[in-house]
C-alpha cells in the first residue's frame, strides 16, 4: 500500500531512513513530507533512489507546512501513516484519522 510519512527537522537523514526503509521493504510505496526547514536531505535522498532504479511513483517527496501534511494525512489512497513529531500534531492527526481504517503510528 502507500504509507505517508511526516518527519521532522532534527536528524533528516536519520529519520527519512528509519521511515522509509521498513515501508519499502515491506513493498509499499511512501509519500514522505519533510520538515518545510529541512527538504533537501529528502529531496536528494529522492534523487539518489531514482539514480539507483527505483522505479518513479516509489520514493515521492512532498515539500511543504501544515496544510501538505494534512493532505497527506487526509488523502483516501494513504493507507498508513507514519508521524515523528509533537504531541500537540500528533493528537490532530489521531483525530483525523479515527474511524478511517488508516493504521497510524505516532512518535
Amino acid at each position: 500500500g502507500v504509507v505517508g510519512q511526516v518527519i521532522p527537522w532534527n536528524f533528516p537523514l536519520l529519520m527519512l531512513a528509519w521511515k522509509i526503509a521498513p515501508a519499502l521493504a515491506a513493498g509499499c510505496t511512501v509519500v514522505l513530507k519533510p520538515a518545510e526547514f529541512t527538504p533537501l536531505t529528502a529531496i536528494l535522498f529522492a534523487e539518489i533512489c531514482e539514480r539507483a532504479g527505483v522505479p518513479k511513483g516509489v520514493v515521492n517527496i512532498v515539500q511543504g507546512g501544515p496544510e501538505a501534511g494534512a493532505a497527506i494525512v487526509n488523502h483516501p489512497g494513504v493507507q498508513k501513516i507514519a508521524f515523528t513529531g509533537s504531541s500537540e500534531v500528533g493528537k490532530i492527526i489521531r483525530k483525523a484519522t479515527a474511524g478511517s481504517g488508516k493504521k497510524l503510528s505516532l512518535e
